[in-house]
């Protein structure tokens, strides 16, 4: 019976809020554990490398080759799989007949119940793991170029660029592929100050 009920509430939610219990639910599920795995693995071993690659070996030659394979599996696999399979977005290039470039960016619509495919927890493990890497890409860059090691900056930006066409892509798709990144920026400023 209590079951039933939270059921009707997550239904007929208030303010976008759902009760306690079928936040907890939501939290504690995540249903493609494999992909949660593999969307922080390959960025986190990046990470892991670049730091410890002059401990391990003395080879910058072989060090690099690591870094850019990490980067390139995970740029594929955010971008192919665990976008889709953990939050339920895509984006792509599409060239159509007349030899035009347009990106596409698109969000799987809700079903018909309201229920969201994707658990609160892998959106949170997408988001955390899509949003952080990137920036520590860029505090690498600044590292690198104000201790002048001119060699280290071909990979990091290599990093700063594959992990943040990602981040660009997925925000896009997350606020709608028609909408100008900058005027919502603005709009929502604008909001925030009126206001205070």
């Amino acid at each position: 019976l209590p079951q039933d009920s939270s059921d009707d509430i997550e239904d007929v939610s208030l303010f976008d809020a759902d009760d306690d219990v079928s936040r907890r639910s939501k939290k504690s599920k995540i249903r493609h554990p494999v992909a949660s795995f593999f969307h922080l693995f390959f960025r986190v071993s990046a990470i892991v490398v670049y730091l410890l690659c002059e401990l391990l070996t003395s080879s910058f030659i072989a060090c690099m080759v690591t870094i850019i394979l990490l980067l390139s599996c995970d740029f594929w696999a955010v971008k192919n799989v665990t976008g889709r399979l953990m939050v339920g977005l895509r984006w792509w290039n599409q060239v159509d007949d007349d030899g035009r470039s347009h990106w596409v960016f698109e969000a799987r619509k809700v079903s018909a119940q309201g229920a969201k495919t994707s658990s609160e927890a892998e959106s949170r493990i997408f988001w955390l793991g899509l949003i952080t890497c990137p920036m520590i890409w860029v505090i690498f860059a600044f590292s690198a170029l104000f201790s002048f090691k001119v060699k280290w900056l071909a990979v990091v930006v290599m990093g700063v660029v594959l992990q943040g066409a990602n981040l660009y892509g997925y925000i896009r798709c997350k606020v709608g592929s028609r909408k100008n990144l900058t005027s919502m920026a603005t709009s929502y400023l604008g909001k925030q100050f009126l206001r205070q």
